[in-house]
C-alpha cells in the first residue's frame, strides 16, 4: 500500500498527528527560551556571537543562488526551480531573521526568526516530495505548503499577541516533514544520486536541534561560545554539504511525473 498510494499515506499521517495535537491543550512560547547562555556583547552587539553566527546562512543562501542563476551548476528538475529559490532564499533570510532577533530576544521579533525558517522547510519539504515521489505533486503541494507555514508562524503570533500562546500548528509545521523525510529517503527511489546530501542534511539538523537543547551546558564546557550559537554554524553547514551534492549529482533514468 505503501509503494501504490504514498501521498494517501502522507496525508493520513498528517492528519493523524494533526488531530493527536489539536487534543493538547495550547502550547505557548516559554519566555525563558529567550534567556541565552551566552548574551555578552563585543564592539556594542548584543548577544554577538548568536548574532554574527547566523553570517553563514547568508553565505550559504548566496553561493547556492549564484550556484543556480549564474553558473548554471544545480542539477534539478526545472519545474522546482521556484521551490528551490525559494528555500536558498528563505536560508539567507535567516541571517537576517535570526541576527534580527538576537538583537534583542522577545516574542516580537522571533516572528522574524520563524518565517524565513518556515520557508525554507516547506519548500524543501516539496522538493524531497517532487524528487521521490512525484514531481507533478511537488508542484502542486509547494504553494499550500507555504501558505501552512506562513499561517503557522501568523497564527502563534496572534495568539500570543492575544494571551493565548498556541504553538501546536507551527510545532506541526516544523516537525512534520522532519519525522516523514526519512521515511521518504529510505522507502522511495530517488530521481537523483547521491541522496546522502539530504542525510547530512538531516544529521545537521538533528546536531542543531541538540545544541540548542544544552546551550547553557556547552557554554561552561567551551567557554568561548554557546550551544546556541553552535546551532547555527552546524545547520548551515548541513546546507552547505546539501548544495555541493546538488552541483555533482546525476540524474538517474527513471523519472517520476505522475
Amino acid at each position: 500500500m505503501l509503494k501504490k498510494s504514498p501521498m494517501m499515506i502522507l496525508a493520513i499521517t498528517a492528519v493523524v498527528i494533526f488531530a493527536i495535537l489539536t487534543m493538547l491543550d495550547p502550547i505557548p512560547q516559554d519566555t525563558n527560551y529567550h534567556n541565552f547562555a551566552d548574551s555578552r556583547m563585543f564592539y556594542n552587539l548584543p548577544n554577538f556571537w548568536n548574532v554574527i553566527s547566523n553570517l553563514p546562512f547568508l553565505i550559504v543562501g548566496a553561493y547556492a543562488l549564484n550556484k543556480m542563476f549564474r553558473q548554471k551548476s544545480m542539477r534539478y528538475d526545472k519545474q522546482m526551480h521556484i521551490a528551490y529559490s525559494l528555500l536558498f532564499a528563505g536560508v539567507s533570510l535567516v541571517a537576517f531573521g535570526s541576527g534580527y532577533y538576537h538583537l534583542d530576544p522577545n516574542n516580537d521579533t522571533l516572528i522574524w526568526d520563524r518565517l524565513p525558517m518556515t520557508i525554507a522547510f516547506m519548500a524543501l519539504f516539496a522538493i524531497i516530495i517532487a524528487e521521490y515521489i512525484s514531481l507533478k505533486k511537488g508542484q502542486i503541494l509547494l504553494y499550500p505548503l507555504l501558505v501552512l507555514g506562513i499561517t503557522s508562524v501568523a497564527y502563534w503570533a496572534y495568539t500570543e499577541s492575544i494571551g493565548q500562546g498556541d504553538l501546536r500548528l507551527y510545532a506541526f509545521v516544523q516537525f512534520f516533514p522532519m519525522l516523514v523525510i526519512p521515511v521518504l529517503l529510505l522507502k522511495f527511489p530517488p530521481t537523483f544520486t547521491l541522496r546522502r546530501g539530504y542525510w547530512y542534511l538531516l544529521l545537521c539538523y538533528l546536531l542543531a536541534k541538540v545544541f540548542e537543547h544544552y546551550d547553557e551546558a556547552i557554554y561552561d564546557i567551551l567557554g568561548f561560545m554557546s550551544g546556541h550559537s553552535l546551532k547555527h554554524i552546524v545547520a548551515a553547514l548541513g546546507m552547505y554539504v546539501l548544495v555541493e551534492t546538488l552541483t555533482r549529482r546525476e540524474r538517474y533514468s527513471t523519472r517520476k511525473i505522475a
